[in-house]
């Protein structure tokens, strides 16, 4: 490996820092760009489990991101008059919240803090174009300044316009028939450290959840086919979102409320990203730019930090970045194939249409809440499963 090879990163979130620590601890020369003046520190929980966790053991920052834990006690399936239907406390290996819950801008912040020294972030520029010969790729720049590198890699997300550049409309994302909403509200008397669940009639669920910042991490979801709301202004959509929590209950008035206030709604159609191939010549993606899983599967971070160090790996093995390639997708793909393939019935089994199916919903909760349905689960489950393992090797490979 040339310790002097230039490689170029889009994308300032999970996969793009992650990747760019590897990279920086095998001799690459990284840059970073982001389209934000800054770093995005906004959004919801992550959960780092499996073999993502595992990797910010190996990385040196378990400490810091157990330690900026939410706070969260549980999740709670609550009723239209905030009773308890069901209650699911974390600590269980297949609880809600797990021991790593941490909020998207917390870790951002832990990984820049990490990487900021040996890696080169520039924010508030992206990529206009991209032109890749035999030996380089040359990059022009929103300022129209042009830069030769290496490699590039898109780790910008699941609407990557860098994928786009390199790829067309080769990956097709798949919409799942699922809209969501998150934003940040004030924290009220009647808020706990219990994350609550409510499902409310015509395929709607409200989920608000505590943070360690003082406030309360709102979610609004919602089944729908029509994919033109993805494409909306953003007064559109917040219109939209109003229109469709009318006559839930529960919480509505107050996420009303908030949706007028909060200027950083982020309002989104769940899609996953189905790609042929991740890699043309020097330029390729990971994360959730290559393979999002969608939220549904709580397995976004873990596959964004797998394949970033992964990709790491292959490149700091092989001198050519072509073979290099071919080895990571041989290792990754079929992790990635497994974890997108979505249980039967989800979404739609957890947003019902009737007040029947609210109901249902409910009353099997209550039952795999209960503790006779707790102690059959210990028994056959035995030993909690190592947080270190998952379904995926982890090489050494220094």
């Amino acid at each position: 490996m040339n310790p002097k090879k230039k490689v170029l990163i889009s994308g300032a979130s999970i996969a793009g820092p992650t990747l760019g620590f590897w990279l920086t601890k095998y001799g690459f020369e990284v840059t970073i760009v982001e389209r934000s003046t800054s770093l995005r520190l906004g959004g919801q929980n992550l959960d780092v489990r499996g073999a993502g966790r595992a990797i910010v053991r190996m990385m040196g920052i378990e400490k810091e991101i157990l330690a900026a834990n939410t706070g969260e006690i549980g999740l709670q399936f609550v009723n239209r008059d905030n009773g308890v239907e069901a209650e699911f406390p974390a600590g269980n290996g297949d609880s809600f919240t797990s021991e790593a819950e941490i909020l998207r801008g917390d870790l951002v912040n832990i990984l820049y803090e990490c990487t900021k020294n040996e890696v080169k972030y520039v924010f508030g520029k992206y990529i206009n174009a991209i032109n890749q010969a035999n030996n380089k790729v040359e990059i022009t720049f929103n300022d129209d300044k042009v830069e030769v590198f290496d490699l590039l890699i898109a780790a910008d997300g699941v609407r990557s316009t860098t994928r786009k550049l390199i790829f067309g409309n080769e990956p097709e994302l798949k919409f799942t028939g699922l809209y969501n909403a998150w934003f940040t509200i004030p924290r009220i008397e009647r808020d706990t450290k219990w994350a609550r669940w409510y499902t409310a009639p015509k395929s709607r669920v409200m989920l608000l959840r505590p943070d360690n910042h003082g406030t309360i991490r709102a979610s609004f979801s919602f089944l729908s086919d029509d994919k033109s709301y993805i494409n909306q202004s953003d007064r559109d959509k917040k219109k939209i979102l109003k229109d469709k929590l009318t006559g839930a209950g529960w919480e509505e008035e107050r996420l009303m409320k908030e949706i007028d206030n909060d200027n950083e709604v982020y309002f989104d159609g769940i899609s996953q990203v189905h790609a042929p191939r991740w890699f043309d010549g020097r330029a390729g993606m990971i994360g959730d730019a290559a393979y999002c899983p969608t939220p549904l599967t709580g397995m976004g971070t873990t596959l964004a930090m797998v394949g970033a160090y992964l990709l790491a790996g292959e490149l700091f093995l092989h001198d050519k970045h072509e073979e290099a390639f071919l080895a990571y997708e041989k290792r990754m793909r079929p992790f990635v194939e497994k974890v997108q393939k979505l249980p039967p019935g989800v979404p739609w089994l957890a947003h019902p249409k009737s007040s029947f199916g609210v109901n249902l919903v409910n009353t099997v909760a209550a039952i795999l809440a209960s503790r006779p349905v707790n102690a059959i689960k210990r028994f056959f489950s035995g030993k909690e499963k190592d947080v270190t393992k998952d379904d995926i090797e982890l090489p050494e490979y220094e």
